[in-house]
């Protein structure tokens, strides 16, 4: 269980890593009002509603005048990440001192030596129960 439970944590805190750093860009097309197409990875598909551009044109854009529009959101990710630890602060330093010296302390060994029924002698053996009662273990 507890193996199971750090895999799914571990799984979790990357795949949070991971989205938090990574950025996209959504493409969307519209007719009027209505939502015609809209793209991650690849540019939108047309409705083929906006006027044709002439061949020797080198723009690709939408004219002022037709129904049509597109929307680009772009989401950028986290680009602050601290990949290095060379220089930490005093506080920093204080937390990996404090952590590490109770860390260490949690295991301690004891000694292998110490037998707790050292000094107390057995009981005294009256009858056999095992053959009083005639349970035998096979």
């Amino acid at each position: 269980m507890k193996s199971f439970f750090h895999k799914s944590i571990s799984t979790a805190l990357a795949t949070l890593v991971l989205f938090t750093t990574m950025s996209f860009t959504v493409d969307m097309h519209y007719c009027g009002e209505a939502l015609v197409d809209f793209s991650v990875v690849h540019n939108v598909k047309t409705c083929g509603m906006e006027k044709s551009q002439s061949e020797n044109s080198c723009e690709n854009t939408v004219p002022d005048d037709s129904c049509c529009s597109d929307k680009q959101v772009v989401i950028e990710g986290q680009d602050e990440l601290k990949l290095s630890f060379n220089s930490l602060s005093f506080e920093q330093q204080d937390f990996v001192a404090t952590f590490f010296y109770s860390y260490v302390n949690l295991f301690e060994e004891l000694d292998t030596n110490i037998v707790p029924f050292r000094d107390y002698a057995p009981p005294f053996l009256i009858r056999d129960i095992q053959k009083l009662h005639e349970t035998y273990l096979i």
